[in-house]
């Protein structure tokens, strides 16, 4: 019997849902230090988390976005964490999995909450007519909205902040002093509505500094003027006066995500996770919460970005000691701290008790505190690959011996509702007409996302059917999951097959069977079976004259590999996934719609190789506008860093048939190679036109016209470059 040594398998799941303040200090603790067995996942509906204490200045435009942004992608790579890029909608406690919007729930043995809060918009019209603050991970995209439209006035607007806390008075200070650089013609008039007093809450001598500034700044201040109604025009005040405004930011106090209420978790009187002194929920153990989303029983706070900060050592300590069986240690906030308050401008207020100060050099320090915490999770240690377990733990059967067990894949297919008789094989029966097509792909996972794995790998398989115009009729899954704990072992064949299995569903292919066993690390593929259409789209079918037509941008190879090195930004990462999920059968049908004669998927040999594929099959040779040639976010930018996948050294051989191109970013892009790419085909001169805008109505919105084919001049076919 053959085995091979493996790593200690994983034995437990510790789930952080959401990006904040304390879970980015728990991430980074775990990947400095993590747990042999323990997996680490990240659930976060966005893949860059703000800094709340300095997104007024960016607001200001004393910094950039990346000054103030953590990217969780990289942060999560560093902590051997795998990241789910999704939305928390639910607990279900009792089976212990995280509900998600749109996909699978995620299990978890132990769970920490770190969601913020949300904008509390009970007051009636707020909703409808209100620009909230919170969530902080938007509001910069609601800024710049509100910014365009207030510069695009013909004449200065009226904008009313409601809400006089620390958030609401430095958010209207920073909007003022960037609109006075930003469109000083057509500068806002600015109120300040507060149902109490300013900065309530503060020392006294911190209100007094701001009455003034705000005063000498020309903002208006309404203090203990309660709002009744927002309209699209004005507020609605209780005592019965109206103020009348053309733009409306709420920066009252926020509320707690509503799906929290069917959590059956232990709330406070406004719906926030009760938690004991060691962070943990009162009524479940396996629970904690920490943030703006969490209410520490014993010790009541104002829910400030530095108590989130300052939880973060005692939240991962005690997440450590409950997966190892043992009580949390409870942990005591300070009742004396910095606060600094920025002006908008180079200016800043501190306090600290009843001492208060001001002044551009409270400005200096505030800034060389932001910045020294963000250094802390922007310039971290290389980057190692993730940690299943450590040194290894035992030696694993190979051969059928290593199959995943039987009980865990009857469980999944359950799940998954998959007919099944227990026979050897599946009894299928074929359509009458047109020949079958067959094919088969399998590769390793290279995003830690089980589902959007799953995803990927049946879109890329369905390419090469769709590639011929043909029609999916049947799939065989092939899975190989590392060793794990049953259950563990469970949801992840359950995640990455229901991905697969949405997008088998949808091209109309039925998962018939497959097979599964344990390996070292994940990977799926499909063998798929269809049927070809009324005509078989081949590579060979090129003429001279045919426009040549690719449906999606290149650059998968170079993101991907530059996220496995810790070198691509979370944003180019996210729209190389959501292209690799998007399904070629609709580009393939409107293609043959449109006269194509050949056709084929652009994959792991990169365009120019594929190109040259058909170029060989067809006789002929091509021209090709490099200039034209859509990239994903980030492609050329890594490509010209020196970034590359593995693949593309051997893909740049090709480059010999190249005529005319000078080496550079758009070159390299060529060789590049793609998973789940888009199709590449030929289609007459006069139709290409509309085709390529029926594509883009199709959901392929950078598709394009690249080149076109031209006879064969020498003894090889070779594609000319032109344009950049």
């Amino acid at each position: 019997m053959h085995t091979s040594p493996i790593e200690s398998p994983v034995g437990q799941d510790l789930v952080l849902v959401g990006g904040g303040h304390a879970h980015v200090h728990v991430l980074k603790s775990f990947g400095m230090r993590p747990i042999p067995g323990v997996r680490l996942t990240l659930v976060a509906r966005d893949l860059e988390t703000p800094y709340s204490g300095m997104v007024p200045g960016l607001i200001a435009g004393h910094y950039q976005r990346a000054d103030c942004h953590i990217d969780l992608l990289r942060l999560a790579r560093f902590a051997g964490a795998r990241l789910i890029h999704a939305e928390a909608v639910g607990i279900d406690r009792t089976a212990r999995r995280v509900l998600l919007r749109g996909r699978p729930p995620v299990r978890y043995d132990v769970l920490s909450l770190d969601i913020g809060s949300r904008p509390s918009l009970n007051t009636p019209g707020a909703a409808e007519h209100a620009i909230p603050l919170k969530p902080i991970d938007g509001l910069i995209d609601r800024w710049e909205r509100l910014a365009d439209r207030l510069c695009a006035a013909a004449e200065p607007l009226h904008v009313a902040m409601v809400g006089g806390g620390a958030a609401g008075v430095e958010v209207v200070l920073s909007m003022q002093r960037a609109l006075r650089h930003r469109c000083p013609t057509v500068l806002p008039r600015f109120t300040l509505v507060t149902r109490g007093r300013l900065l309530d809450g503060h020392p006294p001598g911190v209100a007094r500094v701001f009455r003034r500034l705000l005063a000498e700044r020309g903002v208006e201040l309404r203090e203990e003027t309660a709002v009744a109604a927002v309209e699209a025009d004005g507020l609605e005040l209780q005592d019965g006066t109206r103020i009348a405004c053309d733009a409306v930011v709420w920066a009252t106090q926020a509320g707690a995500a509503p799906w929290l209420a069917g959590a059956g978790l232990a709330l406070d009187e406004r719906g926030f996770v009760a938690v004991d002194a060691g962070l943990r929920a009162l009524n479940d153990p396996l629970v904690f919460a920490a943030g703006d989303v969490a209410s520490v029983k014993p010790h009541p706070r104002p829910k400030a970005g530095v108590f989130a900060v300052r939880q973060g050592p005692p939240l991962a300590a005690n997440l450590r000691r409950a997966l190892a069986g043992q009580n949390p240690r409870p942990f005591t906030p300070q009742t004396r701290f910095l606060s600094l308050i920025g002006a908008g401008d180079a200016h800043a207020v501190a306090s600290r008790g009843s001492w208060v100060a001001e002044g551009g050099w409270v400005w200096r320090l505030k800034q060389w505190i932001d910045r020294r915490w963000m250094r802390g999770y922007q310039d971290l240690p290389a980057v190692r690959p993730a940690l299943r377990g450590g040194a290894p733990a035992e030696m694993r059967c190979g051969g059928c011996g290593a199959k995943v067990p039987a009980a865990v894949l009857a469980r999944v297919l359950e799940r998954l509702d998959l007919p099944g008789n227990g026979d050897d094989a599946a009894v299928v029966d074929l359509p009458a007409q047109g020949p079958l097509l067959q094919t088969v792909d399998f590769f390793r996972a290279f995003v830690d996302d089980p589902y959007v794995f799953g995803r990927i790998a049946a879109t890329h398989a369905l390419g090469d059917i769709h590639a011929m115009g043909g029609a999916p009729l049947t799939a065989l899954a092939i899975a190989g999951l590392p060793p794990a704990r049953g259950a563990i072992q469970e949801d992840d064949l359950h995640q990455m097959l229901r991905g697969g299995l949405e997008v088998l569903d949808a091209a109309g292919a039925r998962l018939v069977g497959g097979h599964s066993a344990e390996a070292a690390e994940p990977g799926l593929g499909f063998a798929v079976t269809g049927v070809a259409g009324p005509t078989v789209l081949r590579k060979g079918g090129l003429r001279p004259g045919d426009a040549l037509v690719l449906t999606k941008p290149l650059g998968t190879g170079v993101v991907m590999a530059a996220a496995m090195q810790g070198r691509a930004r979370a944003p180019w990462v996210a729209a190389a996934l959501e292209g690799m999920q998007r399904s070629s059968g609709p580009a393939a049908a409107c293609l043959a719609e449109h006269g194509a004669a050949a056709c084929t998927d652009v994959t792991g040999f990169g365009l120019l190789g594929h190109l040259l594929e058909m170029l060989d099959a067809s006789g002929v040779d091509a021209t090709l506008d490099l200039g034209a040639v859509t990239a994903l976010p980030g492609a050329l930018e890594l490509l010209d860093a020196g970034v590359a996948s593995t693949l593309h050294p051997e893909n740049a051989r090709a480059g010999v048939r190249l005529v005319g191109a000078v080496r550079g970013a758009r070159t390299e892009l060529l060789f590049d190679p793609q998973t789940a790419g888009g199709l590449l085909a030929g289609v007459p001169a006069d139709r290409a036109e509309d085709c390529v805008r029926a594509l883009q109505g199709l959901g392929y919105p950078q598709a394009v016209v690249i080149g076109a084919v031209v006879a064969q001049v020498g003894p090889a076919p070779r594609v000319v470059a032109r344009g950049a």
